[in-house]
């Protein structure tokens, strides 16, 4: 059962949204990155994200659930987990990430709160060296 697996906290290990650079400012691309800040890799990385929330006229929304999984991301080192619609900063966007490190599990839920990917949240994100939010 699930509370018989001994979960290690996550140290290190980021999720980020990206605004990247394009030709057509006026209809930007977004991005969103698993961060390995870490000095070791992590190993069967299982990323599961979903939106949520309710819009301005009290109708509630829910996204697909898209699962991705990663082999191996190197030490010090990112990912790209998946482009994300900027209509979809309105709700929250949860990013649940599970994986090893030898033979310890680890597992964390990011999540972006509705209205939260804004440029007045930008922050440098370290290896990625690109501007956008990260929750560490």
């Amino acid at each position: 059962m699930k509370k018989d697996i001994p979960f290690e906290k996550v140290k290190d290990v980021a999720v980020a949204i990206v605004k990247e650079t394009t030709e057509n400012e006026s209809n930007p691309e977004w991005s969103v990155y698993l961060v390995n800040l870490k000095d070791v890799p992590l190993e069967g990385v299982i990323v599961s994200s979903k939106g949520y929330g309710e819009l301005e006229n009290g109708e509630k929304v829910k996204t697909s659930q898209l699962r991705q999984l990663f082999e191996r991301v190197e030490r010090n080192d990112y990912v790209k987990i998946e482009p994300i619609d900027s209509s979809l900063f309105k709700l929250s966007n949860e990013f649940w990430v599970s994986f090893w490190i030898g033979k310890d599990i680890f597992d964390k839920k990011y999540v972006f709160v509705t209205e939260s990917i804004t440029e007045k949240n930008f922050t440098e994100i370290p290896i990625l060296k690109k501007r956008g939010v990260m929750i560490k």
